[in-house]
C-alpha cells in the first residue's frame, strides 16, 4: 500500500463479481480505498470483498434497477462514507446476426451497458458532487469501431461514450470529473467464451497483430486505477488505442470491405447463430433476471 489520492476515500465499482471489476476493487484498495462492491452473484462479491485489504461492502445490485441503485448508494454512504470515485463497468455481452437474435436478449445488453451506466451515474451523481469526485466510464475498443454480429454490443459501447461526453460538460462546473476507459480485448470469461464461436474467433484474428492481442485484467485495472487517480478524461489499454481516434472515420468502410470477404467464407463453415449472453457474468445476469429465452 502506498500514498494515493484515493486513500482512505470510498470507491463504487459495478460488475465486481469478477474480470476487470474484480481487479478495479482489488487496485482501489491497494491504494487504501474503502471498495463497494456491486453487481449480480453475492457469494462471488463477498469472496472478492474478502481478499481485499482494506474496509469494503458487497452488494448485489442490478444496475438497471434505479430503485436498487439508489438504496445501495445510502448503504455505501452510511457504512463506507459518500463515494469519490465511482467506475461504471458492469457489462454483458452477445453475438449473433441481428435477425436471428432474440430481441429480448439484444435488449438487454443496451439496457445493462448504457442504461445501467447512466442509472449508476444518477444514484451516485450527489455523492460525486459532494466530495468533488470521479465518474469513470468502462467503454471498448467497440466505442470506437463496431464489427459485424455484435450490434447490440457496439451500439451499447458507442452509446456510453457520447453519454459520458454529455455528461462530463454537465457537471464540470459542479468539480466533477468523467472519465472513459477505452478497452481492447481482455482475458476475461467474456471474451474466453466468445472465442468458443468460430466466427468471432477468427474476425478477431484476422485483426492486426496489436489488435487481437489479449490482455489481463490485471494489466487493464492497474491502468485505469492510475488515470482515475489522475482524474484523466480518457485511459486506453493498451495504450495503441488512442491511435484510433484520429482514424476512427476509416474504420467504417475497412471493417465493411473485411467483413465482404471473410464472412461468407465463415458462415459456410459454420452458420451463424446468436451465442446468448457470454461468459459467467452473462449466465449470472440471465440468471438473476428471471428470464427464460
Amino acid at each position: 500500500m502506498y500514498s494515493s489520492p484515493l486513500g482512505n476515500r470510498t470507491v463504487v465499482v459495478t460488475g465486481a463479481a469478477r474480470g476487470v471489476g474484480a481487479a478495479l476493487a482489488g487496485e482501489a484498495a491497494g491504494r487504501g480505498a474503502r471498495v463497494a462492491l456491486l453487481g449480480h452473484e453475492k457469494s462471488a462479491l463477498e469472496e472478492v470483498a474478502e481478499g481485499l485489504p482494506t474496509a469494503a461492502l458487497a452488494l448485489e445490485v442490478d444496475v438497471t434497477d434505479l430503485a436498487a441503485l439508489d438504496c445501495a448508494a445510502h448503504t455505501i454512504r452510511a457504512r463506507l462514507g459518500p463515494p469519490s470515485v465511482v467506475i461504471a463497468n458492469a457489462g454483458i455481452a452477445e453475438g449473433g446476426p441481428l435477425l436471428s437474435s432474440d430481441p429480448v436478449t439484444w435488449r438487454r445488453v443496451v439496457d445493462v451497458n448504457l442504461t445501467g451506466s447512466a442509472y449508476t451515474a444518477r444514484a451516485f451523481l450527489p455523492d460525486l458532487i459532494a466530495t468533488a469526485g470521479h465518474f469513470c466510464q468502462v467503454a471498448s475498443l467497440a466505442s470506437l469501431g463496431a464489427a459485424p454480429l455484435m450490434s447490440a454490443y457496439c451500439a451499447s459501447k458507442a452509446g456510453v461514450e457520447a453519454f459520458s461526453h454529455s455528461l462530463r460538460a454537465e457537471v464540470a462546473h459542479q468539480g466533477v470529473s468523467v472519465g472513459i476507459a477505452y478497452l481492447n480485448w481482455i482475458d476475461t470469461d467474456m471474451v474466453r467464451d466468445a472465442d468458443r464461436y468460430v466466427v468471432l474467433r477468427e474476425l478477431r484474428a484476422s485483426m492486426p497483430t496489436p489488435a487481437r492481442r489479449v490482455h489481463s485484467a490485471q494489466e487493464v485495472a492497474e491502468r485505469i486505477m492510475y488515470s482515475v487517480e489522475r482524474r484523466r478524461t480518457a485511459v486506453y489499454a493498451p495504450s495503441w488505442l488512442r491511435l484510433m481516434q484520429p482514424v476512427r472515420a476509416a474504420l467504417p468502410p475497412l471493417v465493411l470491405r473485411l467483413s465482404r470477404r471473410r464472412l461468407p467464407r465463415l458462415e459456410a463453415e459454420e452458420p451463424f447463430e446468436p451465442t446468448g449472453l457470454l461468459g459467467a457474468g452473462g449466465e449470472a445476469d440471465h440468471a438473476a433476471t428471471g428470464r427464460t429465452t
